[in-house]
């Protein structure tokens, strides 16, 4: 029942997404399989050279103005000295015009700072009578600079929302600036700039060490400017140092955006600075190489703009439905030859966890933009046996606990118990390692490790909510009760054997464990499936043995103490079957 609404909920949601939104019935996709926009740029430099170092540095900028931007599974790759882009669909000027923006470095000193959350003000500001006169700011730190638009444009400012963390956008160096930090966790109030990156001769990162040569352990980042940086860094550190927090901060710009902060402790004078902080090895190599990036006058140039088609993944999308169709059918047949009727309970389930991953996934296309990439259905297609697996290890150890002797629904519920944990632990590992590998892998592979992950969690859904229900229902049904041969449950076929039920009772299959059954003979015609209680002859093992019953161990021993206790001779068998109960 839940998971009926959670489905007519998912696609009543993405049908009312048609009318009165961008939704679509179909998934968006990727560019292996939708075609888009490759862009071919070569990064030029003025002075200097342009490294691995540096272009992989502007791939991370290029790929934080697409990824802000809004378009997903864009491929950012190098080849030799040239970035490729390519982007799916059809991708709008304004983004195509952050592809080929150059990106800039520049040193800018920081008027104040807040949350990055948008500001509301409870009363609305009053509207001035007469424009305010401007203020020619004494210095780049003047907080005259702060004039009511800017305020109203930091306070507005939300930098959780990620098309403010585009960056590209361009800035006036003679202007203040209201901007964020790049990963969106603080909102900034900058001052004109002071320095810009083209001055900076070197940067590296390493650890500290104190002024007699002694490492203090601690990872840091170091700047080396030229000989007008040099000055420039001299005069902006010396008023810096006189200035409260946070006006005695400097802020590193790169592509529009802060990438780091660092307050001045002391005047440079020398041009060679060292930011400090709680730094890991990779994040000081990281802003050592932003550093880095920001000196060189680099521009980017477009060797080539074109269409490309998805014949090729087309093809390959065609050839992987295929194979999926084909799997998914070995699956059926097999499920329905060694599981009979019960087989439709797994076809069932898989068409239920296919149609729950189609609506997720036209879900995640119109909310986030995600596009399903041949990997992602390479993931997919994965997920048919991983699905197909947890019903096997369900119905198997219902079958056990029928080979126990029990009846189907109590088999069902023992079975359930012993599968879950199962199910749990095997779903467990298969989400884990989806994560780590989404997180580590790069490109397509991310696109697997997605929908690998999102399956996974829906068979979990698929199992709890649809195959145990269905299961409970269909242990009520004489059909599947009574274990008729078709049903994939009948006892005679799996090997059904009785078993020691305890109190002196042997329990035959298809009968529960806690019923009570009157003492009758072995010899009478009953059903299978009647619970009984055996008698126990004068001689070990011979009491029941002609009838194809078993005695239990502690039946044994009692006819064993009483052939030695009169002296091998018969006793009448129905007083020391009496007997032989009292003592039990």
């Amino acid at each position: 029942m839940i998971l009926a609404v959670l489905i007519v909920a998912l696609f009543a949601s993405i049908f009312a997404g048609t009318k009165w939104s961008d939704a679509s019935t179909t998934p968006g996709l990727a560019l292996d399989l939708e075609g888009g926009t490759q862009i071919i740029l070569t990064p030029i430099a003025s002075e200097g050279q342009v490294t691995d170092e540096t272009i992989q540095q502007a791939i991370n900028v290029i790929r934080q103005r697409v990824d802000s931007s809004g378009v997903t599974e864009a491929e950012i790759t190098s080849q030799g000295k040239n970035i490729v882009v390519g982007l799916p669909g059809t991708p709008s000027d304004e983004t195509l015009d952050l592809v080929r923006k150059s990106a800039q470095m520049r040193f800018r000193p920081v008027l104040t700072y807040g949350a990055p959350t948008p500001v509301v003000s409870e009363t609305p500001a009053e509207e001035p009578t007469e424009p305010a006169a401007p203020v020619t700011p004494t210095s780049p730190s003047d907080l005259a600079q702060i004039t009511p638009e800017i305020q109203a444009q930091f306070d507005a400012l939300d930098c959780t929302d990620p098309k403010n963390l585009t960056g590209g956008t361009g800035d006036d160096a003679d202007a203040p600036l209201v901007t964020c930090a790049d990963d969106g966790t603080v909102k900034y109030i900058l001052g004109p700039v002071e320095i810009e990156g083209t001055e900076i001769s070197n940067a590296s990162s390493g650890l500290g060490t104190t002024a007699q040569g002694v490492s203090t352990g601690q990872w840091v980042v170091n700047i080396e400017f030229n000989a007008e940086g040099t000055k420039a860094f001299r005069d902006t550190t010396t008023r810096l140092v006189a200035l409260p927090a946070p006006q005695n901060a400097f802020a590193m710009v790169l592509d529009g955006l802060v990438i780091s902060a660092p307050t001045a402790n002391v005047a440079i004078q020398d041009g060679k600075a060292e930011i400090s902080g709680n730094f890991t090895r990779e994040s000081a190599a990281l802003l050592a190489n932003q550093l880095n990036f920001g000196s060189l006058p680099l521009t980017f140039e477009v060797q080539s703009e074109q269409q490309i088609s998805a014949t090729l993944g087309s093809e390959q999308l065609e050839k992987g439905l295929i194979a999926g169709a084909i799997g998914l059918l070995l699956v059926v047949i097999y499920s329905l030859f060694q599981y009979r009727a019960l087989g439709l309970v797994t076809v069932a389930s898989l068409g239920i966890a296919a149609v729950l991953t189609f609506g997720v996934i036209l879900l995640l296309s119109w909310t986030i933009g995600y596009r399903l990439s041949l990997p992602g259905v390479a993931g997919i297609i994965v997920a048919i046996g991983i699905t197909a697996d947890s019903f096997i290890v369900y119905f198997e150890r219902i079958r056990d606990e029928l080979r126990d002797g029990r009846t189907l629904n109590s088999a069902v519920e023992k079975g359930w118990d012993r599968a879950r944990r199962t199910i749990l632990a095997s779903d467990a590992v298969n989400f884990l390692a989806a994560v780590v590998l989404y997180f580590l892998a790069v490109g397509g592979v991310r696109g697997f490790a997605f929908t690998l992950g999102l399956t996974t969690l829906i068979d979990l859904i698929v199992v709890f909510m649809f195959t145990h229900p269905v299961m409970q229902l269909l242990a009520r049904t004489k059909f599947f009760a009574n274990g008729h041969p078709a049903s994939g449950l009948d006892p005679r076929r799996l090997g059904a054997s009785t078993r020691y039920a305890g109190r002196g009772r042997v329990a035959r299959p298809g009968t529960a464990d806690t019923q009570d059954a009157p003492v009758s003979d072995a010899s009478s015609d009953e059903p299978f499936g009647t619970p009984t209680r055996e008698k126990v002859g004068a001689s070990v093992g011979t009491a029941t043995a002609g009838e194809g019953t078993r005695q239990t161990i502690a039946e044994r021993r009692a006819a064993a103490r009483r052939a030695a206790e009169s002296g091998s001779t018969t006793t009448d068998s129905s007083t020391e079957g009496d007997k032989n109960e009292e003592n039990l």
